[in-house]
């Protein structure tokens, strides 16, 4: 006998037992579930007998009953995701057309989902602060064919994004999607952390989310449309050490987003928020590191390269713009991140105590203690081996090394040429 049908023996006799200790002449009533698969769909109530061999029968009969419940809660999940799926194409939208103003957007991820919301025909606003990064940034997504307006802006100034929106409107009209994508890192021990590190990084990636969103979401209530897509962190979900201002700004701006949600719901806007692990981008080249910076470099540096532990960008950027385009709630990015949040959310003091752990195998304190030091400043043997070959690539790709791609380019620009950044 099977270890299934051992269970419904045992059971069914327990139910039987059960019964016969009830008086012969009192009947109970049990709802019985619709059958999966049948054509009756209604929920019902059955009398059930309990005296002598009816009883045993009666407890059989509740025993398969049970047995099949598996198979309704089967129906119900399937029910469920037909029910999401239906959801998503109501929600669904094309995405030509629309006018998309990206934050942050002259280099790495930001220029990533600008090339793609260009090639799905999208007018664009960029937004950084260098002018020169900037303008390079129009030109490359111009080639799509593209419409781009380029501001240049610091998304921690009030006075700033309000130009930047009143320039945006002017030229378009309106804005659709606003992407708040603009970042900073900085990384290196608590003890080398300071209160103005914490101050830049709630500048950039929490006031930089709050300034545009608040100052285009009149617009967006009054037409009952819009998308707001906040591209926060599995930093704002779980915080990993040495990384402390940033996680501090990411999980501030997750809990902007999340009610966000909720709150825009009936007002016919979406807020979604996008929690990206490590995407191949080549950020990493010019993060800020502090205390013993090579070292803190190299760990980082590996675990932006290395094909198991990141995503590369035009796969992130485009899963971004397919939730946009779907309107989802929710969007974490790698399956390490994905698997990371869930673990820390069923068991959030586990995951913080194994994170003390590796704390303690990471680079140290002092070195060059609070001063801040450019990834591309803090090379050393392990950054610059074939293991960091994929980080610095797509550092070359996303625009990382500009100062580079200018100077060579004037150069080559005599010989009627265009240079290519060296690793």
């Amino acid at each position: 006998m099977n270890r299934a049908g051992g269970f419904g023996v045992r059971a069914g006799a327990l139910l039987t037992d059960s019964a016969r200790s009830i008086p012969a002449a009192v009947a109970f009533k049990m709802i019985i579930p619709p059958r999966a698969g049948g054509l009756d769909t209604t929920w019902k109530t059955q009398e059930m007998p309990v005296a002598g061999e009816t009883d045993h029968r009666a407890g059989r009969r509740l025993t398969m009953d049970i047995m099949r419940r598996p198979s309704t809660i089967a129906v119900g999940f399937s029910l469920g995701l037909l029910g999401r799926e239906v959801v998503r194409r109501r929600r669904a939208i094309d995405l030509d057309g629309q006018v998309v103003l990206i934050t942050g957007s002259s280099r790495g991820l930001g220029l990533a989902m600008a090339k793609e919301f260009a090639r799905r025909g999208a007018k664009l606003v960029l937004c950084a602060r260098s002018v020169d990064e900037l303008a390079w940034a129009r030109e490359t997504v111009a080639q799509s064919g593209a419409e781009a307006l380029a501001v240049p802006c610091d998304v921690g100034d009030r006075a700033q994004v309000q130009d930047l929106v009143d320039q945006a409107m002017n030229r378009f009209g309106r804005i659709d999607i606003l992407v708040n994508n603009a970042g900073i890192i900085i990384v290196g021990p608590i003890q080398d952390q300071t209160l103005e590190d914490f101050k830049t990084a709630m500048d950039v990636m929490f006031w930089g989310v709050v300034y545009p969103t608040l100052t285009v979401l009149p617009q967006m209530m009054e037409r009952k449309s819009g998308r707001i897509v906040n591209i926060t962190s599995i930093g704002g979900k779980l915080s990993v050490p040495h990384l402390l201002s940033y996680n501090s700004a990411k999980f501030a701006a997750v809990g902007f987003s999340e009610g966000l949600t909720a709150e825009l719901a009936k007002e016919g806007v979406q807020s979604i928020t996008v929690m990206p692990g490590l995407i191949g981008t080549g950020s990493h080249v010019n993060a800020f590191f502090k205390g013993k910076h090579r070292a803190e470099y190299a760990w980082f540096s590996l675990g932006a390269s290395l094909p198991f532990t990141s995503m590369s960008a035009t796969r992130a950027a485009h899963q971004i713009v397919e939730a946009t385009r779907r309107g989802d709630n929710e969007i974490i990015l790698t399956p390490q991140a994905q698997l990371a949040a869930r673990l820390h959310g069923l068991f959030p003091g586990l995951t913080t105590s194994v994170l003390g752990v590796v704390n303690r195998v990471m680079p140290g304190a002092n070195g060059i203690g609070t001063e801040r030091r450019l990834g591309k400043q803090s090379k050393s043997f392990i950054s610059q081996s074939f293991l960091t070959v994929l980080g610095r690539r797509a550092a070359r790709t996303w625009h990382q090394y500009p100062e580079r791609a200018e100077v060579e380019g004037s150069v080559m620009g005599g010989r009627g040429g265009k240079a290519e950044t060296p690793a």
